[in-house]
């Protein structure tokens, strides 16, 4: 279960305005993230990530407190596990496909079953600059899930993917944080999108 009781000022257009979000999440569940441009949900991915602080506030993993404000408590990154598929994908140009999965982990049956699952078995020789937009999404995502997180977090993941790919793989990234008991939370500007799926909401802004 993750807790999340956080405030952080944030600049916008018209000034300074304060994002506030008291939510839990449970285990095993997907929460669609939506809101519109500006209103902080990329950076509420990072405050739970670590690679943002709130200004006040906790962020607690069931038994561990991962961010408190007011104990000047604030677990580092490395340690909180999290997956997390950023907007631009955040790939390494100079490692194949397999490398970036190699680079999670060491469990070759995993990562076939990524690389399956992710349809880039026949890219694994590949570097990002020879794959499309939609393959280096889908980089991105296996990339996440290689750690096996417990929470993983996704900015936009299925925005460069059709129809028939983007359902194809929602249907089987279903499966696999149901079988790593995985809490995903997934901002997203697409209304429709996860339609079919079930999954909680969360508005920001």
């Amino acid at each position: 279960m993750i807790a999340v009781n956080i405030e952080k000022k944030l600049k916008a257009y018209n000034g300074l305005q304060l994002l506030r979000i008291k939510k839990t999440f449970l285990p095993g569940g997907i929460t669609r993230i939506t809101g519109p441009s500006g209103a902080g949900k990329t950076t509420f991915l990072k405050m739970i990530a670590g690679l943002v602080s709130p200004d006040n506030g906790t962020i607690k993993a069931n038994d561990t407190t991962w961010f408190d404000a007011s104990q000047k408590m604030n677990l580092a990154p490395q340690l909180r596990r999290v997956g997390f598929v950023f907007q631009d994908y955040a790939l390494f140009p100079n490692m194949t496909v397999k490398q970036h999965l190699e680079y999670a982990t060491d469990n070759a049956d995993w990562i076939n079953r990524l690389l399956t699952i992710g349809g880039l078995e026949t890219f694994a020789s590949h570097k990002p600059d020879h794959l499309s937009g939609g393959q280096q999404q889908r980089l991105a995502i296996m990339r996440a899930l290689a750690i096996k997180p417990k929470l993983l977090l996704m900015d936009e993941p299925f925005s460069a993917l059709d129809v028939k790919m983007k359902s194809a793989l929602i249907k089987d990234l279903q499966v696999l944080f149901k079988e790593l008991g995985t809490t995903a939370l997934i901002v997203s500007h697409n209304p429709q999108e996860l339609d079919g799926v079930s999954r909680d909401e969360l508005e920001i802004g």
